[in-house]
């Protein structure tokens, strides 16, 4: 089988499997995408090529982007393997794609005496504690999160956070705004 007819085959089985998934019917698909409801079958079925015309209002109808129905990852781009960078005394890995709507990354913080400075952005962070404490500190409040200990907070307060006594290991996640002040990436 050649490549096209991979990447078709595969946009035919996500379509019919986002379909059922949401639960609409040809029909009810149909009404939401101004296509016939033999036109939907037929491109499922393979009937039918599949192009543009086609596939804007089926994401449209499904409320996907396009770039969910045509995804078409090699095995190969399931695994990350993530690679660290340090800088300021925190090492970070990226646990996630860069484009994700959250971020999770793992850092390793190095113990400091300074107090790292407060700062504020757009989001919502967690975190887990996976060996070592932190201190973390949002706004006059300062808590210590030990090993196995997580944390959530609205990135609208502001914060920081450092190792207590030894290295810290913790995961993170953020929500696509809350990536910016926190993931750095290694400068070219």
């Amino acid at each position: 089988m050649r490549a096209g007819n991979d990447v078709e085959s595969l946009v035919r089985t996500r379509l019919r499997s986002l379909r059922t998934t949401l639960g609409l019917s040809l029909d009810e698909l149909a009404a939401r995408t101004n296509l016939s409801p033999s036109t939907i079958s037929r491109i499922e079925t393979g009937k039918r090529g599949i192009g543009l015309d086609v596939l804007l209002p089926l994401a449209t109808g499904l409320q996907i982007g396009l770039d969910a129905l045509l995804d078409v990852r090699s095995d190969d781009d399931v695994l990350i393997r993530p690679t660290p960078t340090t800088r300021a005394g925190r090492t970070t890995w990226l646990l996630t794609r860069p484009d994700d709507s959250r971020i999770a990354i793992k850092m390793r913080l190095e113990p400091t005496t300074a107090r790292p400075p407060q700062r504020v952005h757009p989001g919502h962070d967690w975190l887990y504690v996976l060996s070592g404490r932190i201190r973390l500190s949002l706004g006059d409040r300062d808590i210590l999160v030990a090993a196995g200990e997580a944390a959530e907070f609205a990135t609208m307060t502001p914060h920081a956070f450092s190792a207590v006594g030894r290295a810290a290991e913790v995961l993170m996640v953020f929500d696509r705004d809350g990536q910016r002040a926190h993931v750095h990436r290694a400068r070219p």
